[in-house]
């Protein structure tokens, strides 16, 4: 089995700083392109960010010059540090990566459960 887990979601206040992570464990032997999404009440999932297994990254554009997107190929992990954090970044984040667990297997796409970040003064 694949899972991924988020953790590092927490209480900031405007303007301070979060650095979430997402670890994928179990049966993986390859992770391509990995992706943080958001979902604030109400609202669409929406995609944060997302980094190919190369380093190269995109960012949505209310996120960009305050949000990295960063991995450690190694140890199956994402980063997303969020700094200059805003009201409206409120929202649980998601985790997602497309990965084989063979090198026969076909490239699936896999979700963490999400963590919940709340930016309040």
């Amino acid at each position: 089995q694949v899972q991924l887990v988020e953790s590092g979601g927490g209480l900031v206040q405007p303007g301070g700083s979060l650095r979430l992570s997402c670890a994928g464990s179990g049966r993986i032997f390859s992770i391509y392109v990995m992706r943080w999404y958001r979902q604030a009440p109400g609202k669409e999932r929406e995609l944060v960010a997302d980094i190919t297994s190369g380093g190269s990254a995109n960012y949505a554009d209310s996120v960009k010059g305050r949000f990295s997107i960063f991995r450690a190929n190694a140890n199956n992990t994402v980063y997303l540090q969020m700094n200059s954090l805003k009201l409206e970044d409120t929202a649980i984040y998601y985790c997602n990566a497309d990965l084989k667990k063979s090198r026969w297997d076909y490239t699936g796409r896999y979700w963490g459960k999400g963590t919940l970040v709340t930016v309040s003064s």
